[in-house]
């Protein structure tokens, strides 16, 4: 069977290997390791990537360049058709590298800074900002493209708009900002973590960066999601007319290696359980293409993650946003994102929502969130009247609906079932439950219960009629469309009117019969 995910970069730490010692190093680098690929090991991997089809991948470490055969790998890789860039922390940099960066095919070396000097001297090493800003006249007098990569902490986050005047006089083409987590050498420096609010603040200088232009900002996967501001920068990023996140892609559309050979979905989640198999045991294509690997990335689905994640309207297509920001922060890649600005939003919502304790008030906010499509917010509001009143009608009734707006269909289900205790002949919870069956997969049940809804309807209420005929048209079942649809046109001229388009639809549709009712 054919594997649905085909790779399209990758990076690979060739060395753990590094001449500095980073505060915020997620990898812990020191000294190289045991069981480094050798050379030929390497440029075997590079050939067996080439069958796999990858697209980019990223030499990094440790420091990348205190291996000597840096070169000659991307070298390899090149020949391959695959391109190469490289991170760097710039200290080795002269001539001679970036030349053999040229001719190896490197398209991109990207430089670590992280602050102005003081701060960026301060996390990595005396003298090393100075050398940075060398490395960037060496690296594109040699004819390579050069990018900076920032990891955001609690002290840089306050030197950004300065570090973007340096970037645009160095010419530097483009600058990923990303979180810095609490990982490795970053764990026992939590004084430099980031907060959740700083996610929008990042966000709102690289919308304004963007707007003055320079120099390309790339906000990193860790960074997002669903504000507006930073749907608008990852437009201009990626040359889109339209951007969504679509989830975290390790394992899915990049993976990681790691200096002894490795695979993992994403190389900052390392651990032993993330393993999925070593290429001196078998081959890259092998593993990428074994469909029980990656299974934690690639059979995640919104209703195991936590927290309101669970119950995000973009849970199943986010389905929690980065995996390494859940990991370290929550204790588990299927944790909650508190660091997601969405996430953020809501909770800073919810607590001012919490200081309503009248139920009234609570069922008009909920009305009024209904009305402004607000889902996630009525929710909130409506989970907090039915822990006060467990048998509140109007309550059960609007959260059912909106869990299925939601995507949350065992809450719909559970709310309408609820209510169906209440009043069996409920046409409203009758169409809910019936419409929410179907989506969990029992159609058959699913069309009983809008029948039955049908039956207990009158003509104030023919909203089953038309759910049934979508339904129908769904799964195929044309003529059964029209004919329910018929029958509650017939009813109602209002209802008429307001299923003509969708009516027309189901009779082009069906060939057989497509002359319309008179």
């Amino acid at each position: 069977m054919d594997n649905l995910y085909n790779p399209i970069t990758a990076v690979w730490e060739i060395t753990m290997g590094c001449n500095m010692r980073c505060k915020h190093c997620g990898s812990s680098c020191e000294k190289p390791l045991e069981g480094e690929l050798t050379t030929e090991e390497a440029l075997k991997l590079c050939d067996d990537m080439k069958a796999l089809g990858l697209q980019w991948l990223t030499l990094s470490g440790g420091e990348p360049t205190t291996r000597k055969d840096w070169n000659i790998i991307a070298k390899r890789l090149n020949s391959n058709g695959i391109i190469p860039n490289m991170i760097t922390n710039g200290w080795l940099m002269d001539d001679e590298i970036a030349a053999k960066a040229k001719d190896a095919g490197i398209n991109t070396i990207a430089m670590s800074l992280d602050g102005l000097k003081k701060t960026h001297d301060h996390i990595r090493k005396e003298g090393s900002f100075d050398r940075i800003m060398n490395s960037f006249d060496i690296i594109t007098g040699a004819g390579v493209n050069c990018s900076v990569i920032t990891t955001i902490n609690s002290v840089n986050i306050n030197e950004l708009d300065e570090l973007h005047s340096i970037l645009v006089k160095k010419n530097v083409g483009g600058w990923q900002i990303q979180l810095g987590l609490p990982m490795g050498n970053m764990a026992n420096n939590n004084q430099l973590v980031s907060t959740p609010e700083h996610i929008d603040k990042v966000i709102e200088f690289a919308y304004r960066a963007t707007k003055i232009g320079g120099v390309e900002i790339q906000l990193a996967d860790c960074i997002g999601y669903f504000n507006n501001k930073e749907i608008e920068v990852r437009k201009a990023q990626y040359g889109y007319d339209e951007y969504s996140w679509y989830g975290c892609g390790a394992g899915k559309y990049n993976f990681g290696i790691l200096h002894n050979g490795d695979i993992v979905g994403c190389t900052s989640i390392r651990s032993k359980d993330f393993i999925e198999g070593n290429i001196r045991e078998t081959s890259i294509v092998d593993i990428w293409n074994n469909e029980k690997l990656f299974a934690w990335n690639r059979e995640l689905t919104k209703d195991k993650l936590k927290g309101l994640c669970s119950k995000c309207i973009n849970g199943s297509r986010c389905l929690g946003g980065c995996a390494n920001t859940r990991l370290t922060m929550d204790g588990s890649v299927y944790g909650e994102n508190r660091y997601c600005s969405y996430n953020y939003a809501v909770k800073n919502a919810q607590q001012h929502l919490d200081q309503v304790t009248d139920i009234d008030m609570l069922l008009k906010k909920a009305r009024k969130f209904i009305e402004n499509k607000s889902y996630q917010l009525a929710g909130i509001v409506l989970e907090k009247v039915i822990d006060a009143q467990n048998n509140n009608c109007e309550a059960l009734s609007h959260y059912g609906f909106v869990s299925f707006m939601l995507g949350n269909y065992n809450d719909a289900l559970k709310s309408n079932e609820k209510l169906l205790t209440i009043n069996p002949l409920d046409a409203y919870a009758l169409k809910g439950y019936g419409l929410t069956t179907a989506k969990l997969g029992n159609i058959e049940d699913g069309i009983n219960y809008l029948l039955k809804a049908i039956e207990n309807s009158d003509e104030r209420f023919l909203d089953p009629y038309h759910d049934l005929a979508v339904l129908y048209y769904e799964t195929g079942r044309i003529n059964d469309a029209i004919n329910i649809l018929e029958k509650g046109r017939c009813i109602s001229q209002s209802f008429k009117d307001e299923t003509e388009d969708f009516y027309i639809i189901l009779n082009d549709a069906n060939p057989k019969d497509n002359n319309l009712e008179t």
